[in-house]
C-alpha cells in the first residue's frame, strides 16, 4: 500500500538540470593598500614640489631638461624625507611626478600605450580600457573625485572651454587628435567620469583594412572609385564600429585639388589633402549665448565654395541643410550618423530633416534623400570586437512612397569558433550598381569578378 509521503513525493517535479552560467563579467580592479600608499607618496612629493619649484620658468625648458631636473629633485626629496623605494621606483616616481605636473596625471601610462584604444574611467576608484575590441579593467587610481576632476579641467581648459555644475558635461579632445567625453557631477552620480576615443599612432590605411579583413579588396576599391566620382556616401554604424576611421580613410581618395570643408563637433578628422578647412561648433557661453551649431556651420559652408563637405557625423537638423548641399552641386559629400541597417540610416535622416521643422511632404522629404544619397555603407563591431563592413548598398530611386536600396556587397555570418571568433564571408549579391557609369567616367573601371556572386572571401 503506497504511503501518503510516497503519494505527495510522486506529485512533486523532479528538479530540472543545473544549468552552468558563463562565468560573470570581469569586475574592475580595486585599488591595493600597496598602490594607495604609493599615491600617497607621489601626492606627497607633488605638493613638495610645488613649493619649490617655478613652474614658469620650467616651461621654458626643453622637455628633456625639465625630466632630468625633476628627476634630481625627486631623488633629493626621497632622500631627505627618508622615503624606502629603490631605483626603479624613484624613476617611475619621478615619471609619475612629470606626468601629474605637465600631463595628464595617471592616464599618461595609457595614453603611450599603442594598444589602448578606449581609456573609460568610470570614476576615480574604477576604469577600464578597450584592447583589440575586448573591455578589460585597469589599476588606474586617482588619488580622490577632486584629482580626477582636476585632470578634467586641463584637459577641457586647453580648447578654451569649461566644465562645472552649471555645465556638467563637455566634448573636448587631446593634442593627437582623441576624442574626449566628460560629465561630472551633479550630472554623474558616482563621480566625474571621462570617456576617450583614441586614434591608432600610426595612420591606417585602406590596405590595413583588407588586410585585417574588415572589408575586401574588391570592396575598397568600389569605395574609393565612388569617393574618387564624387558620388555622395553616408557610412553608418553603432558606436564604436569604426565609422569615423572608416570615412578617414576614404577621403583620401578624394583628389588633391579640391577644396574640402570638414565640420565637427570635436575635430577629429584628419584629411591630408592640401586644401582643407576644418570647422568646429562651439557650446554657449554661461550666460547661454555664443553657441555655434552644426547646422549653423553647414549654411556658413555654403558661402565658403567648397567642392565637398563632409560632416563627422550628422545628429539633427543639419541633415537638411547637408542634403540640401548634396544636392546643389557639392557632389562627393560624406557623413556618418548612428544606425543599425543601411534602411534605418535612410528612416533616420527622415527624421533628422522632420527636427528642422521644413514641413516637407513624406514623399518630398524622401526624393530628396534619394536624389542626394548614392551610397549606404553599414560598419559594424562584433561580438570578438573585430570592426567590418557588412553591407554596401546603393540607393537607387523611389517605388511609390518607398525609397528603394539594393545591396551590392554583404558579409554572411555563419557561426562562432571555440575562442568565440566570428567565423563568416565577403561575397558580392550579383547586383551592378547603377553608379556604375559615372565610376567609368571618372576614368575607374572594377575587374568583372567584382560583381560575381561566385567569389567568397572567408574572414
Amino acid at each position: 500500500m503506497t504511503s501518503l509521503r510516497e503519494k505527495i513525493l510522486k506529485s512533486v517535479p523532479a528538479p530540472a538540470p543545473i544549468v552552468q552560467c558563463a562565468p560573470a563579467a570581469p569586475v574592475a580592479a580595486v585599488a591595493t593598500a600597496e598602490q594607495l600608499a604609493y599615491q600617497r607618496i607621489k601626492m606627497n612629493v607633488h605638493g613638495i614640489l610645488i613649493d619649490r619649484v617655478e613652474l614658469d620658468k620650467l616651461n621654458r625648458l626643453p622637455e628633456e631638461q625639465v625630466r632630468q631636473e625633476l628627476a634630481r629633485l625627486v631623488g633629493a626629496i626621497v632622500a631627505e624625507e627618508r622615503m624606502l623605494l629603490n631605483d626603479a621606483a624613484r624613476k617611475r616616481l619621478a615619471q609619475d611626478v612629470f606626468d601629474e605636473m605637465f600631463g595628464l596625471g595617471p592616464l599618461e601610462p595609457l595614453l603611450r600605450d599603442p594598444t589602448v584604444s578606449d581609456i573609460l574611467v568610470n570614476n576615480s576608484r574604477s576604469a577600464y580600457v578597450e584592447r583589440h575590441g575586448r573591455l578589460q579593467p585597469v589599476d588606474l587610481v586617482f588619488h580622490d573625485d577632486a584629482h580626477l576632476l582636476k585632470i578634467i579641467e586641463r584637459i577641457v581648459s586647453r580648447l578654451g572651454r569649461r566644465i562645472d555644475e552649471a555645465s556638467p558635461m563637455c566634448d573636448a579632445r587631446l593634442p593627437d587628435g582623441s576624442r574626449v567625453n566628460a560629465v561630472i557631477p551633479p550630472a554623474a552620480v558616482d563621480g566625474p567620469c571621462l570617456s576617450i576615443r583614441r586614434f591608432p599612432a600610426q595612420n591606417l590605411t585602406v590596405e590595413d583594412l583588407v588586410q585585417s579583413k574588415s572589408l575586401t579588396a574588391e570592396m575598397a576599391a568600389m569605395l574609393q572609385y565612388a569617393v574618387h566620382a564624387k558620388l555622395n556616401v553616408v557610412i553608418s554604424g553603432g558606436t564604436g564600429s569604426g565609422k569615423t576611421t572608416l570615412l578617414n580613410l576614404l577621403s583620401a581618395a578624394i583628389a588633391p585639388n579640391e577644396r574640402v570643408l570638414t565640420i565637427e563637433d570635436a575635430a577629429e578628422l584628419a584629411l591630408r589633402q592640401p586644401h582643407v578647412l576644418r570647422l568646429e561648433t562651439r557650446p554657449p557661453n554661461i550666460e547661454g549665448k555664443g553657441e555655434v551649431t552644426q547646422r549653423d556651420l553647414v549654411k556658413n559652408a555654403l558661402r565658403m565654395r567648397p567642392d565637398r563637405i563632409v560632416l563627422g557625423e550628422v545628429r539633427g537638423a543639419e541633415a537638411l541643410d547637408m542634403l540640401n548641399a548634396m544636392n546643389t552641386g557639392h557632389h562627393g559629400s560624406m557623413t556618418t550618423l548612428h544606425a543599425n541597417t543601411p534602411r534605418d540610416a535612410l528612416v533616420r535622416l527622415e527624421h533628422m530633416v522632420s527636427m528642422a521643422n521644413a514641413n516637407l511632404p513624406i514623399r518630398a522629404l524622401r526624393y530628396l534623400i534619394t536624389a542626394a544619397v548614392n551610397l549606404v555603407v553599414q560598419v559594424v563591431r562584433q561580438s570578438d570586437g573585430t570592426r567590418r563592413v557588412v553591407s554596401v548598398q546603393e540607393v537607387t530611386g523611389m517605388e511609390g512612397e518607398v525609397i528603394s536600396m539594393q545591396e551590392l556587397f554583404k558579409f554572411a555570418r555563419t557561426g562562432v569558433d571555440d575562442r568565440g571568433k566570428v567565423l563568416g564571408y565577403f561575397c558580392a549579391t550579383g547586383v551592378r550598381p547603377r553608379c556604375y557609369e559615372n565610376i567609368l567616367l571618372a576614368g575607374h573601371a572594377l575587374p568583372e569578378r567584382t560583381f560575381d556572386p561566385a567569389w567568397r572571401v572567408e574572414a
